[in-house]
C-alpha cells in the first residue's frame, strides 16, 4: 500500500558528464509545469568530467523552502552514489541504477527499499541514455503523468535532430515498461498537484533579470563561480535585453568598466565571488569618492584563496563591510529568497543612483545556483528612481560635489552643457578641485567627509527595520542572514508544529546589512528569551557584527563550514536540544553534512597508504 505525501525528494547522483542536468533539471522543470512546488540544489565539483555530483530535487503540494535532508528515491548513475546515499533512502522508496555497469549489494539497501536495476544496453542499446531510462522507471514508480517530461525531452534535444529526440523518448518508454514489469509501485507517492503551471529559476537568473527590469544597460564580469551564471544569462540575453556585456581580463578592469559606465549615466552592474571582490575593493572606494553609482554582486563561495570554488559559505561579510580603505558611504543588501534576488536588484539600482554610491549585493552559492518554483514576478510598474539629475544650468555655476542637506549633490551626465567638472579619486572641494596635491585644507576635508557620510543618515532613515517572524512569545529566536533564511523558516515551522504550546520558535533575518538598524535590532534582541545564530562560516561573523552594532551578544551559535548548505534536520536537532536543556552558559557547535565518506577520505589514496593532504 502506497504512502501518499504532501512532498517527496528525488536525488540524482553520478559524475559530471553522466547527464544529470538532462534528467534532474528536466524532472524539476516538469514538476513545476505539472503544478508542483519544487526546490532543486545541485552539489557539484569544479571538474568538467568526473568527480561526484548529486542533484537534490524536492517537490511538494505547498511551498518548498529547502532541499531538505530526506531521500525517497535515489537515481544512481554510478556506484559511488549508492555508497554515499543508499543508506539514507527511506522505507517505501527505491534505488534505481544501471545493473550492467555495477551491482547494488544487499547490505547497501535499507529495509523496505526497492533496488531496481535496469539493463540499459539491453533495453535501449546506448549507455549514454541510462539517465533517461532510469527517469522513465522513476515516473512509473511514482505513478506520475510523464507528458511534461517528454515535452522537455523534445525541447532539450530538438537541436540535435528528430532521430536523437525519438531515441531518447524510446529510452524513457523502455524504462517505464521495465519498472512496470520488474518492480512494485513506489511505496511513497506524491499527492495531487493544484495544476498551476509555475516558473523555475535560480537566484542568479533572478538577479540578472531584476537588473534588466531596473534598466541595467551595462554588465561586466570575469568568470568566477558561483557568479558566472549571471554573466552567462546576460550574454545570452544581451541583444534582447539591450545590455552591453563585457567579459574583462580581470576583476580590477571589471569594476572600473562598470564605474565608467555609471559615470556616463548608464545603469551598470558587475559580479564576482570573494577572490574577485578582493581585487575590486580599491575601486569600491573610488566609486564612493567620485560619487558614482554602481551595483556590485558578490556571490560567496568557500574560501580563503581559491578555496572550494563550487561550494557555499557565508564568510565574506567582513570583507564586504571593510571593502576599500577609509570611511565612505556604501549600502549592503543581502537577499534571503529567490523573489528577493529579483526585487533587491531593482532596489539596488535605485539606491545607487539616488545616493550616488556603491551598492553591494551579498549572495552565496546556495542562494544563487539553486532552482525554485515561482508563482510569478511583478514585471510591470517597476520603480525607477534616478535621483536628482541636472539637464540644464540656466547659466548658474555647476558644483558637482555641492554640500547639500542630504549629502547628495546634483548629478550631471558628461556632455550636459555648462557642467564641466573634475571627478578625481583624490579628496576635492565641491567643485571637484583637488585639495591633496599642493596643499591640504583640513576644514574642507572635514566638510567633504561629513557631506558624503550624511547620505547614510538619509539611507538609514528610509530603510525598514529588521522584523521578527513567528510567535512573539517564543522560547528560542533563530538569527541568520542571506541564504540561511529558508532553512530557518522550515526549522521554525517544523519545531512549532511539534511544540504548539511550549518551547515555540521565531526568527530574525535582516536583509539590509549596511547601514545597519542597530537600535531596532537591539530592541528585538532584548525581547528574546534565548537566541541561536545560524551561520555558514567558522567564526560567527554575523553574530560578531550584531554585537558590534547593538552591544547585544547572541547566546548560542550553530555554524557550518564544510561547503554544503545547512540541512533543516541539523538546525531542528540543535534547536530542540537547546529548548530541552536551556543551557545558561553560551554554546558554540558546528555541523557537517554526511556524504557517506570516511573523515580521512582522499581520492588519490590507495589501500595501505596515507591520504595526502594539502595544508
Amino acid at each position: 500500500m502506497s504512502d501518499t505525501r504532501a512532498e517527496l525528494s528525488v536525488w540524482v547522483g553520478g559524475a559530471a558528464g553522466d547527464g544529470i542536468a538532462a534528467s534532474g533539471e528536466s524532472f524539476a522543470k516538469a514538476c513545476t509545469r505539472s503544478g508542483y512546488h519544487v526546490f532543486a540544489y545541485n552539489s557539484y565539483q569544479s571538474v568538467i568530467r568526473g568527480g561526484h555530483l548529486c542533484m537534490h530535487i524536492r517537490m511538494g503540494q505547498q511551498k518548498i523552502w529547502t532541499h531538505g535532508d530526506a531521500v525517497h528515491y535515489l537515481i544512481a548513475l554510478n556506484e559511488e552514489t549508492v555508497q554515499r546515499y543508499g543508506k539514507r533512502v527511506q522505507a517505501g522508496g527505491a534505488i534505481l541504477y544501471n545493473n550492467e555497469k555495477f551491482q547494488v549489494k544487499p547490505e547497501q539497501v535499507p529495509s523496505g527499499v526497492q533496488a531496481i536495476g535496469l539493463p540499459v544496453m539491453q533495453l535501449v542499446g546506448n549507455q549514454l541514455m541510462q539517465n533517461i531510462a532510469l527517469m522513465g522507471a522513476l515516473y512509473e514508480l511514482l505513478g506520475m503523468d510523464p507528458t511534461e517530461f517528454k515535452g522537455l525531452i523534445k525541447e532539450r534535444f530538438a537541436k540535435k535532430g528528430e532521430q536523437v529526440v525519438t531515441a531518447n523518448l524510446s529510452a524513457f518508454d523502455k524504462g517505464v515498461e521495465h519498472a512496470r514489469t520488474h518492480a512494485k509501485p513506489g511505496g511513497i507517492q506524491i499527492g495531487k498537484s493544484d495544476g498551476k503551471r509555475r516558473l523555475l529559476a535560480s537566484g542568479n537568473t533572478l538577479l540578472a533579470f531584476g537588473a534588466v527590469a531596473a534598466g541595467c544597460r551595462f554588465y561586466s564580469a570575469y568568470p568566477m563561480t558561483p557568479a558566472s551564471s549571471i554573466l552567462h544569462w546576460m550574454a545570452k540575453n544581451a541583444t534582447k535585453a539591450g545590455v552591453l556585456v563585457k567579459q574583462a581580463e580581470d576583476e580590477i578592469a571589471v569594476i572600473n568598466m562598470a564605474i565608467g559606465a555609471g559615470h556616463a549615466g548608464v545603469r551598470a552592474m558587475c559580479g564576482t565571488s570573494g577572490g574577485g571582490f578582493a581585487l575590486m575593493t580599491e575601486a569600491v572606494g573610488e566609486a564612493a569618492m567620485t560619487e558614482t553609482p554602481v551595483v556590485v554582486v558578490e556571490v560567496q563561495r568557500a574560501g580563503p584563496s581559491t578555496g572550494v570554488p563550487t561550494k557555499t559559505e557565508q564568510a565574506d561579510l567582513f570583507q564586504l563591510l571593510g571593502a576599500s580603505q577609509g570611511d565612505f558611504p556604501k549600502i549592503i543588501l543581502a537577499p534571503r529568497t529567490l523573489p528577493e534576488c529579483y526585487s533587491i536588484a531593482i532596489e539596488a539600482f535605485n539606491l545607487a543612483e539616488r545616493f550616488q554610491c556603491p551598492v553591494l549585493i551579498s549572495s552565496d552559492l546556495y542562494l544563487s545556483e539553486r532552482n525554485e518554483s515561482l508563482d510569478g514576478l511583478n514585471i510591470t510598474d517597476i520603480p525607477i528612481e534616478r535621483g536628482e539629475i541636472v539637464t540644464q544650468t540656466n547659466g548658474e555655476p555647476y558644483r558637482r560635489f555641492a554640500d547639500t542637506k542630504t549629502g547628495v549633490s546634483p548629478r550631471a551626465f558628461p556632455g550636459t552643457p555648462g557642467t564641466v567638472y573634475v571627478a578625481a579619486t583624490d579628496e576635492h572641494d565641491p567643485d571637484g578641485v583637488l585639495i591633496s596635491d599642493m596643499f591640504t585644507n583640513p576644514p574642507m576635508r572635514a566638510k567633504m567627509m561629513e557631506k558624503r557620510m550624511r547620505k547614510m543618515d538619509v539611507v538609514m532613515a528610509e530603510l525598514p527595520d529588521p522584523e521578527l517572524e513567528g510567535p512573539s512569545d517564543a522560547e528560542l529566536t533563530l538569527i541568520g542572514w542571506g541564504s540561511t533564511y529558508s532553512v530557518l523558516v522550515e526549522a521554525m515551522e517544523a519545531l512549532n508544529r511539534e511544540r504548539p504550546s511550549r518551547g515555540r520558535v521565531n526568527l530574525i533575518v535582516p536583509k539590509y546589512l549596511w547601514p545597519f538598524k542597530g537600535e531596532a535590532m537591539r530592541k528585538l534582541l532584548e525581547c528574546a528569551k534565548m537566541t541561536l545564530a545560524v551561520e555558514g562560516n567558522y567564526t560567527g561573523q554575523f553574530a560578531k557584527f550584531i554585537r558590534m552594532e547593538t552591544g547585544a551578544a547572541i547566546h548560542h551559535h550553530l555554524r557550518k563550514y564544510d561547503g554544503e548548505p545547512f540541512e533543516p534536520a541539523q538546525v531542528i536537532a540543535h534547536a530542540r536540544q537547546l529548548l530541552t536543556k536551556k543551557p545558561k552558559a553560551p554554546t558554540v557547535a558546528s555541523v557537517v553534512s554526511d556524504e557517506g565518506l570516511p573523515p580521512d577520505f582522499s581520492p588519490i589514496a590507495t589501500p595501505g597508504a596515507e591520504a595526502v593532504r594539502v595544508h
